[in-house]
């Protein structure tokens, strides 16, 4: 009859005792001797009875109070009415290119198309209408028979001066994209996946019915980001990772690094006397006087940097759950320093991604000062790049922030588990050694 012991693994040694986790492994004496690999189930982290009393308190304290704020900050706050402005509101209308041919007056810049509609205003659908398009040089795109295009409309005018070409149509091949992108999510992530598109759904309506309008009716960006972006990352994450404790741990470290971001956001676009008025912030004044500008440039530093601070937060929650299944017994000492280090390499990675897409999404302004020789000195301290340095600076703070807060946050939660479970890490040592012999 095949005995089975149970081997317990000390990284500690002489030099560092203390310093670094215990890491129970199991080793199974079966036919042939294979050795194999506890597999660390953290379901029994969110079942024990230990960490939920303990997150029942972090979310009786802190999380309801704030999520029943966030909720009727965002029922007070909801926008009314129509929020379209009469001078800026345009009406579109798309079709396809069945005929071309030169315009009689430029044909060497100029061409004709005669498209026939498919959405259109006032019954024109299905009717043939002449539009003029650029060609050669003044064609960013060439334009050939069977595109489909996008057309601007004059509402009242007669049908031949009636609509004219905006640009093209790509309504297709961003509904492929987007098809595949679902597919690759659910392939990969199933169930949670289908959650996660659910989730990422509830984002967008949140931002084109809440965020936006809201902004446009004259309430604190600020403010209306930082409700809106809680209310996301409470759908979201427990949305996608379930009602659970880790997730409450996971979600308290994001509101948390969340409310940093917005003070360090707020504060240093004052300190840097921003105006706003670039990126169609004047635009935007024109038509909408009373919006704050430089509200709304610390909303897009909170919005930006809510996507990262949810991977940051969920990562260093999942690390610190790893570390409590593999060892009960672990302190909190030893879970903040492991969880600790692996944050680090984490963010490391994540604050590089963040500084890049801000740099990415800013490429054409950049070269328009590279190409006009200004000193380096002087091209960072203009709005136009400022704002971008701000933003990934600010962004990155929050990450770090949410590194130590949501990884001492899940250490308490989950600490020296079997100390109340078994009666100390004495009990569970002897009932190791008592296994080993046997």
């Amino acid at each position: 009859m095949a005995k089975r012991t149970v081997g317990r693994r000390r990284a500690d040694t002489k030099s560092n005792r203390g310093r670094r986790l215990e890491i129970p492994r199991g080793h199974g004496h079966g036919h042939g001797h294979g050795h194999g690999s506890e597999v660390i189930d953290t379901s029994v982290v969110d079942a024990d009875a230990v960490v939920a009393r303990r997150v029942r308190i972090v979310v009786a304290a802190v999380l309801i109070p704030l999520i029943a704020a966030a909720v009727i900050a965002m029922i007070v706050l909801w926008p009314g009415g129509d929020l379209r402005v009469p001078a800026a509101e345009q009406h579109g209308a798309s079709g396809t290119v069945v005929g071309l041919k030169a315009c009689p007056e430029t044909p060497a810049d100029c061409d004709e198309a005669t498209v026939k509609l498919r959405g259109a205003p006032d019954g024109d659908k299905g009717k043939e209408v002449r539009v003029e398009v650029p060609k050669g040089k003044n064609a960013a795109v060439p334009i050939k028979v069977g595109d489909r295009l996008l057309l601007g409309v004059q509402v009242g005018a007669p049908l031949a001066d009636k609509y004219q070409y905006v640009d093209h149509d790509r309504s297709i091949p961003l509904a492929l994209l987007c098809g595949i992108f679902a597919v690759a999510v659910i392939a990969l992530s199933r169930w949670r996946g289908v959650s996660a598109l659910i989730a990422l759904g509830v984002t967008a309506l949140t931002l084109t019915q809440f965020i936006l309008p809201a902004i446009l009716k004259g309430s604190n960006p600020l403010l209306v980001a930082v409700v809106g972006g809680s209310v996301i990352m409470v759908v979201a994450l427990y949305l996608t990772h379930g009602i659970n404790a880790q997730s409450s741990v996971a979600l308290a470290g994001t509101i948390a690094a969340l409310g940093l971001t917005a003070f360090l956001g707020w504060a240093f676009v004052k300190v840097s006397a921003f105006s706003g008025l670039g990126n169609d912030g004047s635009v935007i004044k024109a038509y909408v006087p009373g919006v704050d500008l430089a509200g709304l440039l610390v909303a897009g530093i909170v919005i930006g940097a809510l996507g990262v601070l949810d991977d940051v937060t969920v990562t260093q929650a999942s690390a610190v759950w790893e570390l409590s299944a593999a060892n009960p017994a672990a302190s909190r000492s030893q879970l903040i320093g492991a969880g600790l280090r692996i944050g680090r390499a984490h963010v490391a990675s994540v604050v590089n991604t963040l500084v890049l897409a801000y740099a990415g999404a800013a490429l054409p302004t950049l070269m328009m000062f590279a190409i006009s020789g200004v000193s380096t000195g002087y091209l960072i301290t203009t709005e136009t790049v400022a704002v971008e340095v701000v933003r990934g600076l600010v962004g990155s703070l929050g990450i770090i922030a949410a590194v130590p807060l949501t990884t001492a946050l899940a250490a308490m939660a989950v600490a020296d588990r079997s100390r109340e479970l078994v009666g100390g890490p004495e009990r569970v040592a002897a009932a190791g050694e008592s296994a080993d012999s046997a």
